[in-house]
């Protein structure tokens, strides 16, 4: 059957509806399937960097408000400012991911052979203790300042290495990228604190 012109030029005008309908939801499709799943790297980095940097924002306010000199109080600041603003970044990565803020899986699951470095308790590395915050907050002085720098240098070393993996594995380039920008600031601070227990005349924790 020979179709009139009406009805040709009406099964065209479908046609074109049809493959413009398609295109928008491939591209808008696209882009969520490509995003990180629940169990993924950047999931898991997020999740537990956030878990990580909300003690250390802790720590260094204690040494804003506590610290005996100048330069413990600002650099107490400076790590509370800048991973404060950090965890916020992670936050929204998992409200874009459609992802909650935390999950059933172990901390550290998502990095090779994470969980073995898990403290006893099931504390990420370099996290301090409740006895450990408890000491913190009731020391004055020169012995706040030693005691600090030494939790929180702890702290830093322990943290460094999922910013590492993360910089490395994770699936998104803004991961990757901020990742590595935390490993560089960590790594600064960590060498402050390391000359500032120097000039303390204390050692970093052994353990």
């Amino acid at each position: 059957m020979r179709l009139s012109r009406r009805a040709r030029l009406s099964l065209g005008a479908l046609a074109a509806v049809l493959l413009l309908a398609t295109g928008i939801a491939v591209g808008y499709l696209i882009p969520v399937l490509r995003q990180p799943g629940n169990d993924s790297i950047d999931a898991g980095f997020a999740r537990d960097m956030s878990a990580h940097h909300a003690q250390a924002v802790e720590m260094a306010m204690f040494a804003y408000r506590l610290g005996s000199t100048d330069d413990i109080r600002t650099l107490g600041y400076d790590i509370a400012a800048s991973q404060q603003w950090q965890i916020g970044q992670m936050q929204t990565w998992l409200t874009q991911w459609h992802l909650l803020p935390h999950s059933d899986n172990r901390p550290m699951s998502w990095m090779p052979d994470g969980q073995n470095t898990l403290q006893p308790d099931g504390r990420m590395p370099g996290m301090a203790s409740t006895d450990e915050l408890k000491r913190l907050k009731s020391a004055t002085g020169k012995d706040f300042d030693v005691l600090w720098c030494q939790l929180m240098l702890r702290h830093h070393l322990g943290g460094i290495h999922m910013a590492e993996v993360a910089a490395q594995k994770a699936q998104t380039a803004e991961v990757r990228t901020a990742a590595e920008q935390m490993r560089v600031s960590q790594q600064y601070d960590i060498s402050a604190l390391t000359e500032k227990l120097k000039d303390l005349g204390a050692q970093p924790l052994s353990s």
